[in-house]
Parts: C-alpha cells; sequence; structure tokens
C-alpha cells in the first residue's frame, strides 16, 4: 500500500538541499572548440531546485554545501546570495595552485541536427572532500525544515559523499522532514567509481530513506537496476511503459509517496516533445503533451522538480501539482542557463493551459 506523503505545516525553510556547486561556461551556438567567449552560470543539480524555488516561487531555501575561498568562490558565492537562497558552507583554504577547486562545468548548446555537448573538469573538487560530521544537522533542521532535497550527481562525486547525504537523510527523518531524491544518473562520474554496479549499490541504499523520488526511465535502470523493456518497444510519450516501472519501484522501495519523471522525446537539439508522469500518494497523474523550442536544455529536469515541490509544498491536487512541474521545466528550456527566470504568474498560465501569444 502506497504511503501518503505528510509535510510539516511550517519552518524556518520550505526547502533545504545539499549538493556541489559549479560554474558552468557555456559557449552559447559556437562550439566550445571554437569559443572565443562564454557565459557563466552558476549552478549544481541539487542547488538548481532551491534558487528556483526561491526565485520563482517564493519560498524560503537554503543549501549545504562546500565554499572555496579564492575568487571563482567570491563569484558563486555572491549569486547564491543574490538568488536568496541561505548557505551553509563548509569552507575550504585554497592553496593557491591547485585546489581545493569549485568544479567547471563546459558546454555549448548546439542547434537542430548538431546535439549539445557537456564536458567536466571537477579535479580536486571542494564538494568531492566533503564528510561525515562536516554539518550539523540536528542544529540545522532543528530550526524547522520542511523539504531536503539532493540527488545522484552529489552521491556520485567521491566515496564520501554518499555518507554525507546519508547522514543528512537520517537527520531529516528524525526530524519530520520530506525526503527527495533526484536519480541524475551520470555515467562519467561514477565510471572511476566502478561503474553501474557501484551506482546502485549505493543508490539503492539511499533510496531506502526516500519519500519522494524523481528521474527518468534509463535513471531507473541504470541507478536501481528496475527492468523495463517496454519502455524500448513505446514511444518516448507513451506513459503505459513509465507506469510499469513506477509501480516496480513503489513495490520495492514501499516508503516512497511520489515518483515523478519528465517524458522527452527529442527531433533535434532545437525541438522536443514533452510531457510528464507521477505516482503521487497512488495516483496516476500525467501531464499534457507540447513542443518545446529549446534555447538551453540544461536544467529543464530541475525546472520540472522545482515545480512539482512547489505544488506538493503548498497543499496543490496531484494533477496541479504535475502541471506546474511540467510547465516550468517546459519554460526554463527557453532562457539561458541551468536556472529559472521565470515568474510564478507565467508558470501558473502555462500549468492551466495558456498559450505563447504575445503580451500587451
Amino acid at each position: 500500500m502506497t504511503q501518503t506523503l505528510a509535510i510539516r505545516p511550517d519552518g524556518a525553510f520550505d526547502l533545504l538541499s545539499l549538493g556541489g556547486l559549479v560554474m558552468r561556461l557555456d559557449t552559447g551556438l559556437v562550439p566550445f572548440r571554437k569559443a572565443q567567449k562564454a557565459a557563466i552560470h552558476v549552478s549544481g543539480a541539487e542547488f538548481n531546485v532551491a534558487f528556483n524555488l526561491s526565485d520563482c516561487f517564493g519560498l524560503r531555501t537554503a543549501v549545504a554545501t562546500a565554499m572555496v575561498d579564492y575568487p571563482a568562490g567570491d563569484l558563486v558565492r555572491e549569486r547564491v546570495r543574490a538568488a536568496g537562497v541561505t548557505p551553509f558552507y563548509r569552507e575550504f583554504t585554497h592553496d593557491g595552485v591547485t585546489g581545493p577547486n569549485i568544479a567547471t562545468v563546459y558546454s555549448d548548446r548546439g542547434v537542430g541536427v548538431r546535439a549539445p555537448v557537456v564536458f567536466y573538469n571537477r579535479a580536486n573538487e571542494a564538494a568531492a572532500q566533503l564528510r561525515p560530521r562536516d554539518f550539523d544537522w540536528d542544529a540545522i533542521f532543528g530550526q524547522g525544515v520542511r523539504w531536503f532535497h539532493s540527488g545522484g550527481l552529489f552521491a556520485a562525486l567521491s566515496e564520501s559523499t554518499p555518507e554525507v547525504l546519508l547522514e543528512a537523510m537520517q537527520a531529516a527523518r528524525r526530524h519530520g522532514t520530506v525526503v527527495s531524491f533526484d536519480l541524475n544518473f551520470r555515467a562519467k562520474l561514477w565510471k572511476r567509481l566502478g561503474g553501474v554496479e557501484k551506482a546502485q549499490a549505493v543508490t539503492r541504499r539511499l533510496v531506502e530513506e526516500v519519500d519522494v523520488l524523481v528521474g527518468n526511465e534509463e535513471d531507473m535502470q541504470l541507478s536501481l537496476g528496475i527492468a523495463g523493456p517496454e519502455a524500448a518497444r513505446a514511444g518516448a510519450l507513451d506513459p503505459s511503459a513509465f507506469v510499469a516501472m513506477l509501480e516496480k519501484v513503489q513495490a520495492q522501495y514501499p516508503r516512497i509517496s511520489v515518483i515523478a519523471t519528465t517524458l522527452r522525446e527529442v527531433h533535434s537539439a532545437s525541438r522536443h516533445d514533452w510531457s510528464a508522469i507521477a505516482s503521487i500518494n497512488g495516483e496516476i497523474v500525467q501531464a499534457p503533451e507540447l513542443s518545446l523550442d529549446v534555447v538551453d536544455r540544461v536544467g529543464g529536469g530541475d525546472g520540472f522538480a522545482s515545480g512539482l515541490f512547489y505544488g506538493l509544498l503548498t497543499g496543490q491536487t496531484p494533477e496541479q501539482a504535475i502541471r506546474l512541474g511540467w510547465a516550468h521545466g517546459a519554460l526554463l528550456t527557453t532562457y539561458p542557463g541551468d536556472t529559472t527566470m521565470a515568474g510564478l504568474a507565467e508558470v501558473t498560465a502555462l500549468a492551466a493551459g495558456g498559450t505563447s501569444r504575445i503580451q500587451r
């Protein structure tokens, strides 16, 4: 029997994220190897959710992460502060040469038949050096935290980060905080730690602590080892394959109250079909299908999670919650960068069936 999600009504923070902060150098439509300039986006899969819920949805959010005392760290601090996100930093001292560092992600966006390209430099990353007891979780959660969020990307940074995450999850549960986890499988990160076998061993242990799980069909297969051959035969936006997978996940992890995934069919780098499906307290809900003209696809999944969490935190119906996630994720792909530039009125209008006709 599916558990019903219980969210505490108040607290100092609506959501706290745990994860690494990164600088993304984005050369836009110019391939990185030919670029002469780049925009700097401050992001991180877990931080993006805290940013979006603060900036677009007006919630009180926080992030627990590593920080480094050098100019790149100063830039990141400023962006966190500007987003209205409260930081809980484990401070690291830069040695002036090798680090520790704020990780760097490099990307270009692609267009049409040319796919976007993303690659990393996470050498001597400060967030990978986080250890259990670096944060006083009982003091943080004791302030009142309604929702705790992290994901598979943070878990894949090092041998120690899953232990930090497990420590935080268990503290969250002691304080009556909802725990969410975005599977976010990244083969490049897990490869050096032991590949898919290691990813599954780590992730299965963490998901035992989770109330709300986000991840696409590939994430569920690779991170949890949940078989899903139906999805390979069905259309990318056909919900039937995903309903079967959601049922398998809930049967294996009965603590979970909500499982959600985006559905995306990529026709080209610039043109995607978009939908989403979720099981919320045992009720299956699906968002409409929408064709997207994509400016920058990075962060769309985090945008979906943000809108979905906002709907659940504010007591919306399951259908309203998934529509808010679907609408915000769609809008986020129309902006450069990993984080939102949407306003709440835009999100709610699209979720309710709005159009892209000019607003005067």
